[in-house]
């Protein structure tokens, strides 16, 4: 060990050290960072003062995790032939779905955010779909991650409401979020009269949850510290091996009897 220790190994040494150093460094920011994104999600802000759409997020963001369940003030178009119908809601203990509308941001050629109007308990007596220009109240969610699949895209029924899904039902962008309305705090949508208002209950979970990017560079930066450290490992295994096999060779040649002259 003494000679791996020698002056000109410490250049390797330190290189191990800093590379150790940064990964560990790194990999706990991320940690922390996907910590503060769980605290943020946690936060009840379904009661807070409503701020506009783009005071939270663009149409090009990733979902930001502080405004799960932010009021939002949304204006712009409806796009009505985009209406879908999220399957297995519920709402009281019955089994039925939501009412999904987009709105476009604008105008009616705009990046668009799903609307959740209100549950219905069957597809059949769910109102018209809304027109015109809309302007409405609205709590903002990540899109779901329930893990099923649309398996008939020939209807207007899906099983969540994720972006991929809607993306198949409107000629524009969407948001990468959707919003579920706020009926006591928007002008009286006759579209969504009819319709029990969507329980923030029975959201179903986020689509890996907004922080997972952040946990697992955490865990890539944790692997890189331990694979920098394999290879200092095996730097020092190689160079003491290397060092003992060479004192080994050379202790043969120096007990050599020398013959002598007679």
């Amino acid at each position: 060990m003494p000679s791996v220790l020698a002056p000109r190994y410490w250049g390797a040494h330190l290189l191990a050290l800093l590379m150790v150093a940064a990964a560990s460094g790194l990999g706990w920011w991320q940690w922390d960072s996907y910590q503060a994104r769980r605290d943020a999600e946690a936060v009840d802000l379904t009661q807070v003062e409503p701020i506009p759409l783009a005071e939270a997020m663009g149409p090009d963001d990733p979902f930001p995790g502080e405004y799960v369940g932010q009021p939002v003030l949304v204006e712009g178009s409806w796009l009505p032939e985009g209406t879908v119908y999220v399957s297995g809601r519920e709402h009281e203990g019955r089994d039925g779905f939501w009412v999904v509308t987009p709105l476009a941001v604008g105008a009616a050629t705009d990046p668009a955010l799903p609307v959740v109007l209100g549950w219905s308990p069957s597809v059949e007596e769910a109102p018209a779909a809304p027109t015109g220009p809309g302007a409405v109240t609205a709590w903002l969610q990540p899109t779901d991650g329930t893990g099923e699949v649309d398996t008939d895209r020939t209807d207007d029924v899906v099983p969540q409401v994720r972006t991929a899904d809607l993306i198949q039902h409107v000629d524009q962008d969407l948001y990468g979020a959707y919003a579920v309305l706020d009926q006591e705090r928007t002008e009286p949508l006759e579209a969504a009269a009819t319709l029990a208002p969507a329980d923030l209950e029975e959201l179903p979970p986020p689509a890996g949850g907004t922080g997972l990017r952040n946990l697992l560079y955490a865990l890539e930066w944790v692997v890189f510290a331990a694979f920098a450290a394999f290879v200092w490992w095996r730097y020092v295994r190689d160079v003491t091996r290397r060092r003992d096999e060479e004192d080994a060779a050379a202790e043969p040649a120096s007990d050599t009897p020398v013959p002598s002259g007679t």
